[in-house]
Order: C-alpha cells, then sequence, then structure tokens
C-alpha cells in the first residue's frame, strides 16, 4: 500500500522479488507493439460491432412504437464513436486490471506496468487509452516517440504514468516438450 512521506510525497512500493526483476526488463520495440496491437485489435473489432449491433437493436425496439421502419434505424455517427471507444477502454482495462496483458500482449511478451512499480489502476487504464488516442490522431507521432525517448517510451506511457516491458522468453519444460514412448 502507498504511503505518505513525512514530506508528503508518495512512497513507492516495497521492492519485490517480482517487480526488482521487471525493473531491469527493457520495453518492447515499435514493430512488436504494433503486432500486439494488430492481434487486440482483432479481438476488439467484433466487441465494437457487437456493441453497435446492440444499440441498433434499441433504437428499432424502441422506434417500433413510433411506426418507423426498419430501413429508417441508424444511429448517429457520434454514438458510434462513442459505442467504440466505451467499448476499447473497457476491453483494455478488463485485461490490464486482471495481468497487465491483453492476448496480443501475452503473444508479444509484452506486460504494461507503472512507472513506479505499483499496480495499475483503472484511472491508470483509462488515462492510458486516452493518451493512446490522442498519440494516434497526431498521425502516430505518439507512437513513433518510442524510437527517439532514451528510455523507448511512448507519449501515452509518459502521460497516463505507465510503461511497457519486453518478457524474456520462457524457458521450456523438458518433462512436456518429451515424447513419450507407448
Amino acid at each position: 500500500m502507498l504511503g505518505s512521506s513525512p514530506t508528503g510525497n508518495a512512497k513507492l512500493p516495497a521492492m519485490t522479488k517480482d517487480n526488482a526483476a521487471e525493473a531491469e526488463l527493457p520495453p518492447p520495440f515499435l514493430l512488436r507493439r504494433l503486432m500486439a496491437m494488430l492481434y487486440d485489435t482483432f479481438l476488439v473489432l467484433p466487441l465494437i460491432m457487437f456493441g453497435v449491433a446492440i444499440a441498433l437493436g434499441l433504437q428499432g425496439a424502441l422506434m417500433s412504437g413510433t411506426g418507423g421502419s426498419a430501413a429508417d434505424i441508424a444511429l448517429p455517427r457520434l454514438a458510434v464513436q462513442c459505442i467504440a471507444v466505451l467499448t476499447v477502454i473497457t476491453f483494455f482495462s478488463i485485461f490490464w486490471l486482471k495481468s497487465g496483458q491483453t492476448l496480443g500482449m501475452q503473444a508479444w511478451r509484452i506486460k504494461l506496468i507503472r512507472s513506479d512499480g505499483g499496480d495499475v489502476s483503472l484511472h491508470d487504464c483509462v488515462a492510458r487509452c486516452l493518451a493512446a488516442l490522442l498519440s494516434a490522431l497526431c498521425l502516430g507521432l505518439g507512437y513513433l516517440w518510442c524510437l527517439f525517448d532514451r528510455e523507448g517510451r511512448t507519449w501515452h506511457d509518459r502521460l497516463s504514468g505507465t510503461e511497457l516491458l519486453l518478457l524474456p522468453k520462457r524457458k521450456k519444460d523438458k518433462t512436456t516438450s518429451k515424447k513419450t514412448k507407448n
């Protein structure tokens, strides 16, 4: 638990074996980050479509009582954009709060941590998602920033107080990799 020091500054969490090892891990390269994003895009797009379909169904149910036809059912662009943003934030927040990794990040051995070594909070997740949107809207410059940053961090890493780590390869277990003879 974070506490306050006599000077009023927050104390860093006690260094454990796990977060001491994480402190030594390098940040992932840009291509690895982009590939994890691509994997996650394939997962989140159907969720966005599902959210829009639910909203269309609700709107259709509401319009059926007013005499509107199925051809009249359309969501305003802003509603679709809000559904998309809320779906993306929810998707990433659930995974990051659980383990610090989405499925795409697991496949590419990337983990999200707070810069101070503490656990990622819901506030951190939302701030990171919104800052990543800003990074993307600036023609991707926020993502490309990791190529020039000494610590390999992006704008959304800096703005949200979080960072990505490249996890080491898992050692193969010799007992499971051996073929058993019949």
